[in-house]
């Protein structure tokens, strides 16, 4: 039985009544339902007599430190099965560590924490290394986003890497770490014994200084799959260095996240011969990069690469235009793997979205998300965007929000909504104004076909 409940106010008797139906369940998710230290008493008897209880989400609420001092009086009993546990973003500080450690010591089921989006400091969180290096500990996933780290911790979590041979994800993302702790936290993740599927560090102050040790890090670790260094103005000749890494035979790939890396379209040679190359990544994500029509071009011709086995490409403000249009329809009349495409906020106009559609209709394509928002449409390219929703089935979410189609546009997309041969279920249309009548026709749809939902 699982419980799931996001934004909701609890009154006394709701709370009291959701107490009776927790007690038989094997999940409990709470996010945003204001919660405080005193649910936690109450969620801490839970935990001790619901021993089928296996994960407890409870993000965005106001717990503090008191409340997770209750929360891991259940923990420690003997009776507790808990494996998931998410406290982002409740008011912890370092005053909670100390208690989680105690829980991490003791507690063999517990394989997931996530604590970011807390002032936990680097103090509170070497206290917890000292409990993740306890022989009981089998923690898998360990999420710290957001949590006042600086590069002293390293050397604690080194530590821990060390002794934790079930560690496989890392995420230590938006802490200032800086290139000199970055370099001495690949180089224990060399060495350690864990088995890295995920490591994530956006936005930690990485510059190409640290890309040699990361590249490392790719080429001894060939569990790791998803790898995200977003936000870090790692640069062409930083790419160039992961690049050594990734293309490595033992390298195997699967998520690759590059937004906001200050890249240019010279570093698209180096990322076509990787999606051409690397059969195993099937995600990248070059939101944010100053790639050019000149270098979208080159990786078009990489998708159309039949060793290309990419599903997702995400290079939303790229500096697109109309002049790369004609690659991304040849390589979408290519390229049978490739499912979502987001190159919203490019300045494609309704000329780039005609060529996009010759390649979408192609019968080798089989894109199921499209994302246009904001690329300078009309509604003079919204007839043939209908066609291609009425004719390709695989299509099930177009996001073409911030474009002024107006009336005359949103109609035509409402056409083919109508018809039995669209299987469009989700539409997003945010800041798009369309008359009364118009809206009346859009929520007259959305009764008449309640699979679609429209999002505006």
């Amino acid at each position: 039985m699982e419980l799931d409940i996001q934004c909701e106010e609890m009154s006394p008797s709701r709370w009291a009544e959701l107490l009776t139906t927790m007690k038989s369940c094997k999940t409990i998710r709470l996010d945003d339902c204001n919660l405080s230290s005193s649910n936690c008493e109450d969620l801490s008897s839970i935990i001790n007599t619901n021993p089928s209880l296996t994960e407890l989400k409870l993000n965005n609420n106001e717990l503090g430190d008191a409340g997770v001092e209750y929360l891991c009086k259940g923990l420690l009993t003997p009776s507790c099965s808990l494996q998931k546990l998410w406290l982002q973003n409740c008011n912890l500080t370092s005053a909670s560590c100390e208690t989680l450690r105690s829980v991490l010591s003791a507690q063999p089921s517990l394989t997931e924490l996530h604590v970011g989006d807390n002032k936990l400091g680097t103090a509170g969180v070497k206290v917890l290394c000292q409990g993740m290096m306890n022989p009981s500990c089998k923690l898998q996933k360990l999420q710290l986003e957001y949590c006042e780290l600086t590069a002293d911790i390293v050397e604690a979590l080194n530590a821990a890497l060390q002794s934790k041979p079930t560690l496989k994800e890392l995420s230590l993302s938006n802490n200032t770490l800086g290139d000199t702790a970055v370099k001495q936290l690949c180089r224990g993740l060399v060495e350690a014994s864990c088995n890295l599927e995920l490591l994530h560090l956006e936005n930690c102050g990485i510059t190409s200084d640290s890309c040699m040790e990361i590249s490392a890090v790719l080429r001894n670790k060939s569990s790791l799959m998803d790898l995200s260094v977003g936000d870090n103005k790692i640069g062409d000749s930083g790419l160039a260095l992961l690049c050594q890494g990734l293309m490595h035979p033992s390298c195997k790939i699967q998520k690759l996240w590059l937004w906001d890396c200050d890249l240019t379209s010279a570093s698209c040679k180096d990322l076509s011969r990787l999606i051409s190359t690397k059969e195993t990544l099937t995600e990248i994500s070059l939101i944010d990069n100053n790639l050019r029509d000149s270098g979208m071009e080159m990786l078009c011709q990489a998708l159309k690469d039949p060793k290309s086995k990419l599903q997702e490409l995400w290079v939303r403000e790229c500096g697109l235009t109309t002049a790369c249009c004609k690659a991304v329809s040849s390589a979408l009349s290519t390229n049978k793997h490739l499912k979502v495409l987001h190159m919203g906020e490019n300045k494609l106009g309704d000329a780039g979205v005609e060529l996009l559609c010759e390649g979408l209709m192609h019968p080798n394509c089989n894109i199921q998300s499209l994302w246009l928002g904001n690329c300078d449409l009309t509604a003079g390219c919204c007839a043939t965007l209908a066609t291609a929703m009425a004719s390709k089935q695989c299509l099930t979410e177009l996001d073409l929000s911030y474009n002024p189609l107006e009336d005359e546009g949103i109609r035509k997309i409402c056409e083919a909504l109508r018809k039995p041969s669209c299987n469009v279920q989700q539409l997003i249309l945010y800041d798009i104004l369309w008359s009364s009548e118009v809206d009346d026709e859009l929520r007259a749809l959305e009764e008449s076909k309640p699979e679609v939902k429209i999002i505006s």
